[in-house]
């Protein structure tokens, strides 16, 4: 089994496992299949609100699949979560990129 199908299976045993869901995302972002991994940061976002990786990373894949709006409205998205939770360090990751992209 590739590290794709375990990180699949585990998800399906435990959907509301933000880390686990988070490690798909990336390895589906990773191997090209850059539309389920944004679902699966969509996924992460609608049951942990305040996983800030999923911001930033989220964000990322939206600049690629071109979709600039939606990049540029999940790193709004993220710096409000990190301003609320008091992650300064990915809050200025993700000004950062906003910046990049412009409003």
């Amino acid at each position: 089994m590739n590290r794709l199908e375990t990180l699949r299976q585990l998800v399906a045993q435990d959907p509301g496992n933000s880390f686990v869901r988070y490690g798909l995302a990336m390895e589906l972002v990773n191997s090209g299949d850059l539309r389920a991994g944004a679902a699966e940061f969509e996924a992460i976002l609608a049951g942990n609100p305040d996983y800030a990786a999923a911001y930033f990373h989220g964000g990322q894949t939206y600049e690629k699949l071109g979709e600039l709006d939606r990049a540029r409205q999940t790193y709004r998205s993220g710096i409000e979560a990190t301003t609320r939770t008091g992650d300064a360090h990915t809050r200025s990751e993700l000004q950062a990129a906003l910046d990049i992209l412009g409003d």
